[in-house]
């Protein structure tokens, strides 16, 4: 199998949870540098990788070809740009940049470079995710009309994270964080809208970054798409409401990748890992064919992670699709700057 070297360039949450455990999982990857600007703490796990101190230190001595840009977003452009012009392919972690303008000038950045720029869309494996889509392309729901989907949080003391809560800081706040998961999924779902409208601000005080959004989507089918993410939320509820001119589709937000990979799971590679569901997810109510009425409840399979880096995998070794490709995910950017300027404006934004 040939062997892909990839190099890190932090080692917080997103390097510990979402990237070293499948790097190192995956036979085809080979961890070889991490940057840890004054700490050790990856040694114990992945004592086969070599620790920089800054990712220029990394960029320039390490034998790599991947290098994953997992830092705080207001150091994506400046990390992934240093990155393609050292020659190296870039995996980005979402949200893409601060703002469009950034991400467009990375892809073509990488474009010129003859390299790839993937952002990494890990939601895009969740179980729940992947059950919507499977419902939407049986066509049990018919013609979607309305659509809602919510990713919220009980989180109303401060992280004390200046670069996800501080207002001054560009791309800091739930928008940029939850919703450029949000967007993915709904440009995943049902392509690209005509023009929206948003309400975005910060229900802990305007001291901290937005931790409030709705953000309306028009499609020009009549389609109306609602994205919805609150701090403030206590109970859990459908995260996708569904509506078709036959029938319902309600899901719950299911996936537990994170929270199992948090709790030291180690993802294993060319099988499932996560755990099994407890109890069914969902509901799909809907007229068949003969105009009768059908409720079932439902259950998602298994998400995984490692497909992300499969699909990686197999576009460096066999020229496959690339997963979530930066210019796939420049729209998504573009969403996500137009609801900051419908919010601030108080109107709706044609895209």
């Amino acid at each position: 199998m040939q062997l892909v070297k990839a190099g890190l360039c932090a080692f917080g949450m997103s390097g510990k949870v979402f990237h070293a455990p499948f790097l190192k999982e995956h036979p085809g990857f080979f961890l070889s540098g991490i940057v840890e600007r004054s700490k050790e703490e990856s040694k114990d796990k992945y004592p086969e990788a070599t620790i920089y101190r800054s990712v220029e230190e990394m960029l320039e001595k390490a034998d790599i070809e991947l290098v994953v840009i997992n830092t705080p977003v207001q150091t994506h452009y400046e990390y992934a740009r240093k990155a393609l012009e050292a020659g190296k392919n870039i995996i980005v972690e979402k949200p893409f940049t601060v703002n469009v303008s950034e991400a467009e000038e990375l892809v073509k950045l990488a474009e010129d470079k003859g390299l790839f720029l993937s952002v990494y869309q890990n939601r895009r494996f969740d179980r729940d995710f992947l059950k919507v889509k499977e419902i939407l392309s049986s066509d049990k729901l018919g013609n979607i009309k309305e659509a809602e989907i919510r990713f919220d949080r009980f989180r109303t003391a401060p992280s004390g994270k200046q670069h996800k809560e501080s207002p001054d800081q560009m791309g800091s706040g739930s928008l940029h964080d939850l919703g450029a998961h949000l967007v993915d999924q709904a440009i995943q779902y049902f392509g690209y809208p005509e023009k929206l409208f948003a309400d975005v601000f910060s229900m802990k005080g305007a001291e901290f970054a937005n931790d409030y959004f709705e953000i309306l989507l028009f499609y020009k089918n009549d389609l109306r798409v609602r994205l919805k993410s609150s701090v403030f939320t206590k109970e859990d509820h459908y995260a996708y409401k569904i509506h078709g001119e036959r029938g319902t589709f309600l899901q719950e937000r299911t996936d537990n990748q994170e929270n199992e990979l948090v709790s030291g799971a180690i993802p294993v590679y060319g099988k499932e890992w996560a755990q099994p569901l407890k109890e069914p997810d969902g509901i799909v109510n809907f007229l068949n064919e003969k105009g009768e009425t059908e409720r079932l409840v439902t259950s998602s399979e298994a998400g995984n992670y490692m497909d992300y880096y499969q699909q990686i995998y197999e576009h460096i070794v066999f020229g496959y699709p690339l997963p979530s490709p930066g210019k796939e995910v420049i729209l998504n950017m573009k969403i996500i700057d137009a609801s900051l300027e419908s919010s601030e404006e108080e109107r709706v934004v044609v895209l």
